[in-house]
């Protein structure tokens, strides 16, 4: 049978990371943080400026168009 001791020292072997992997990690865990804030970031600024720009321009060329169609 297996004692207490035995079970923790397996499971801590099972478990316990090499230097080179624990680098690995840290960078996994850097690349999606990355990736999470500039998601965040482009979906609250960047995506809206970008559509009420667009939208404004829209707008602004038909209103040019009837205008000019107006005066002619």
């Amino acid at each position: 049978m297996y004692s207490f001791q035995s079970i923790f020292v397996e499971t801590k072997i099972l478990f316990m990371f090499d230097f080179d992997q624990y680098l690995g990690f840290l960078a996994f865990l850097t690349i999606l943080t990355i990736g999470f804030w500039l998601m965040i970031f482009l979906l609250t600024f960047v995506v809206p400026y970008w559509l009420i720009g667009n939208i404004r321009e829209l707008l602004k060329e038909k209103r040019d168009k009837k205008r000019a169609a107006r005066n002619t």
